[in-house]
């Protein structure tokens, strides 16, 4: 159960995107010098946030990206799902019926099934928002901060 860099910079885009846009939309460029990720990078993970209503995206010279939904209804979970898909702990709890040959008695299966439930849970239970709220002042020039991974 790894959440991937799309899953991380989706995430830190569209806070960027939330605490800059005001009334309008925020430049491309400006969300991927601050976050430090590529512009083509970024359009990898726009594309489904954009279908599922969360991010709009214009093109041309006013063009950049903004949200359009509330960052207090965006939840943690709807953002690695849409970048990820849903996140699992183990391979038998991938599809909706668990075919393992020994999901009728395996020991451990209760604790992964566990592991899922509370990590689902708590990533809807986490928004852009809250996120917002709880961040620690940022430095003037965020490009100095490589995030290292």
């Amino acid at each position: 159960m790894l959440i991937s860099t799309k899953g991380r910079y989706a995430t830190r885009m569209l806070i960027d995107i939330a605490m800059n846009q005001g009334d309008g939309y925020v430049p491309m460029k400006d969300v991927a010098a601050r976050q430090q990720i590529s512009k083509k990078y970024m359009e990898a993970f726009t594309a489904p946030l954009a279908s599922a209503g969360i991010l709009g995206i214009r093109r041309g010279k006013t063009g950049g990206y903004r949200l359009l939904v509330p960052a207090d209804q965006v939840t943690l979970w709807e953002i690695v799902c849409l970048t990820d898909g849903p996140l699992h702990a183990v391979a038998c709890l991938e599809r909706a019926e668990n075919t393992c040959a020994r999901c009728g008695f395996c020991i451990t299966l209760p604790a992964w099934e566990g592991l899922e439930q509370t990590v689902r849970d708590y990533l809807k239970s986490v928004t852009l928002q809250q996120l917002i709220d709880q961040s620690k002042p940022q430095p003037p020039n965020l490009e100095d901060y490589p995030c290292g991974v």
